[in-house]
C-alpha cells in the first residue's frame, strides 16, 4: 500500500465534501476495490471516514481524538523542528518534548538523521519572552473569535493595576512577546496589551460588532506602534524602492515599511537619538528623502553627509 497514494486520499477527503468511490479512483488512479482498501487503512488508522448514504460516497468526519499522522518528509522535518524551538507559552515546554520524542521514534532514519544534524548544529542566542498563560491565551482567542467584551486586570510599569474593559481583536506573537490588540472602550481608542501583564476576568460579553483594525491589520499596527511610536525621536522617510524589494532589509523591530507604488515605499522609524535614526535608515543601503521627521533628525542626517564628503577631501 502507497503511504502517498494514502496521503493524497487523505487530503481529498479533507476537503469536507462528498466523495463517490468512483470520482477518488478516477482521481487517484486506481480501481474503486483499491479505493475501499485505503479507506479501510484510514479508518484502522483512527480517521473516521463515513460512507454517505445513496452514493456510495465517502466522507471525513470529526474525530473524537487525534488519531496517528501521515506525514511526507518536508512535513515531519518541519514538525519536529517547529516541537525542538523554545516557546514562551509556560507548561507547553514538556508537552512539546514529549511529543518530540513520540514523533523521533516513527521517523525513518534518513529523517531522525537530519533532524538530529539540525539540532546539533544549531545554537541559540538571546532568552525567550516572559511566560504566558495557556489558559491566558485561549480565553483571549475566544473573546475574539466570539467577538465578546474582555475585561481584564492589567499591570502597567508605569501605572500600576488597573481593570480595562476592550472589544478584543486578534493577538499577536512579535518578537519575543504575545500582545493583544484590542478597542479600548473607556479610551474610545486601540491599544496593545501585553498578555503576560493581563488576567482576564470572567465572565465576557456582551457582544460586539467588528471594527476595522488601524494600519490596515492587526500585525501592522502592532509592527508600528513597537518600532516606531514609543521612541522619544520619529522619522518617517519615502526610500527609492519598492516594499517587495526591501523586504530582507529591514528586520522586525527595526521599522514599519508602508507600500506606496512600484518604485517607492515610506519607511516609519523610531529610535532612542537622532543618530540612531540616521543609521537605521542608511543601512538600508537605498536612496532616500526625508518626509517628516523633527529638527534634530534633519540636522543629524547633515552631520552625517559632512562626514561623508570630509572622508574623500
Amino acid at each position: 500500500m502507497s503511504s502517498a497514494r494514502l496521503l493524497k486520499l487523505l487530503s481529498l477527503l479533507q476537503t469536507h465534501r462528498d466523495w463517490s468511490g468512483a470520482d477518488l479512483a478516477d482521481r487517484l488512479g486506481v480501481t474503486t476495490r483499491t479505493v475501499r482498501r485505503d479507506v479501510d487503512r484510514l479508518r484502522e488508522l483512527g480517521y473516521p471516514v463515513h460512507a454517505t448514504q445513496g452514493t456510495a460516497g465517502y466522507q471525513l468526519g470529526a474525530g473524537a481524538s487525534l488519531p496517528p499522522l501521515l506525514l511526507d518528509d518536508d512535513e515531519a522535518i518541519a514538525v519536529a523542528v517547529s516541537l525542538r524551538t523554545s516557546t514562551s507559552v509556560t507548561g507547553i515546554e514538556e508537552t512539546a518534548v514529549r511529543a518530540l520524542a513520540k514523533l523521533e521514534q516513527v521517523l525513518p532514519p534518513r529523517l531522525r538523521h537530519r533532524v538530529n544534524t539540525l539540532q546539533t548544529a544549531t545554537v541559540r542566542i538571546g532568552a525567550s519572552g516572559p511566560p504566558v498563560d495557556p489558559d491566558t491565551l485561549m480565553a483571549i482567542a475566544d473573546a475574539c473569535r466570539r467577538r465578546e467584551r474582555l475585561r481584564f486586570d492589567y499591570t502597567s510599569p508605569r501605572t500600576g493595576v488597573s481593570v480595562r474593559t476592550t472589544e478584543p481583536h486578534s493577538l499577536v506573537n512579535y518578537g519575543r512577546h504575545w500582545y493583544l490588540v484590542a478597542w479600548d472602550t473607556e479610551r474610545e481608542d486601540w491599544r496593545t496589551f501585553r498578555v503576560d501583564r493581563l488576567v482576564p476576568r470572567t465572565p465576557t460579553g456582551p457582544r460586539f460588532p467588528p471594527r476595522e483594525p488601524p494600519e490596515g491589520d492587526a500585525a501592522t499596527y502592532v509592527s508600528h506602534q513597537l518600532s516606531a511610536k514609543t521612541w522619544g525621536y520619529q522619522a518617517t522617510v519615502r526610500l527609492h524602492e519598492s516594499a517587495e524589494a526591501l523586504v530582507e532589509r529591514v528586520w522586525p523591530g527595526m521599522g514599519v515599511v508602508e507600500a506606496v507604488d512600484a518604485r517607492s515605499c515610506l519607511f516609519h522609524v523610531g529610535a532612542e537619538t537622532p543618530a540612531d535614526l540616521v543609521w537605521m535608515i542608511t543601512s538600508v543601503n537605498v536612496g532616500f528623502t526625508l518626509v517628516t521627521g523633527p529638527p534634530e533628525f534633519a540636522a543629524a542626517l547633515r552631520a552625517q553627509a559632512d562626514r561623508c564628503l570630509a572622508a574623500l577631501s
